[in-house]
């Protein structure tokens, strides 16, 4: 189903396209939506954001972590930036830390993908964890309790070289409607209603319909 640059496809992922002009308040939306289905209060949101900036398909996740750390947030905790990438290699370890340091954490866990020609500058948004590196073979620990992905190229034979030659141009722009949805919705006060003295839990609502 096609609605003006959202898909919603069987297995209840979205589908935006980063070039719409309102993809970015779209994704706040629905990510809004998908937190509601959480009735459980947590001790913080934390944006993991993984990848590399030493490869520029892979690179979406340090530059989002990148915008978000510039930002004003009040209600998020930001993983995973150019200046401190979170990758294959540190994966496990960062993972492991945030739960040291928090005892339930909300995660919302950011990388790149490779998908079909048709879906190359998409945005997708899902419930339940991210497998980092399956894209291109690698088995990384999943993670993350929402995960939001940015097509950047398309999958193939050599997907380790598909990675090297993206288009940066692709990556930026979904870098930029990534970082801005997270952005409007922490604006918002979505993130709110599944931690303490929220909105909704200040009002004694239940945060899931």
């Amino acid at each position: 189903m096609n609605k003006g640059g959202l898909f919603i496809i069987e297995n209840s992922i979205c589908y935006f396209d980063a070039k719409d002009k309102l993809a970015s308040f779209r994704l706040a939306e629905c990510l809004s939506k998908l937190l509601l289905e959480h009735n459980l209060v947590y001790e913080t949101v934390v944006v993991l954001c993984i990848g590399t900036d030493r490869v520029t398909g892979d690179s979406l996740g340090p530059l989002v972590g990148y915008k978000l750390s510039k930002s004003r947030l009040h209600n998020l905790t930001v993983y995973g930036t150019l200046e401190n990438p979170v990758h294959a290699l540190n994966l496990t370890e960062t993972t492991k830390e945030i739960y040291k340091r928090y005892s339930n954490p909300f995660i919302i866990a950011i990388d790149a993908s490779l998908g079909t020609s048709n879906h190359l500058g998409y945005i997708t948004l899902g419930k339940g964890p991210l497998t980092p590196g399956s894209g291109v073979k690698k088995t990384l620990v999943p993670v993350g309790d929402i995960f939001i992905t940015g097509i950047v190229n398309v999958s193939g034979v050599l997907d380790n070289l598909v990675l090297q030659t993206t288009r940066l141009d692709t990556v930026m722009t979904l870098a930029d409607c990534i970082s801005l949805g997270i952005r409007l919705a922490e604006r918002n006060d979505y993130f709110t209603c599944i931690l303490p003295n929220g909105k909704c839990n200040q009002l004694g609502v239940k945060c899931s319909e």
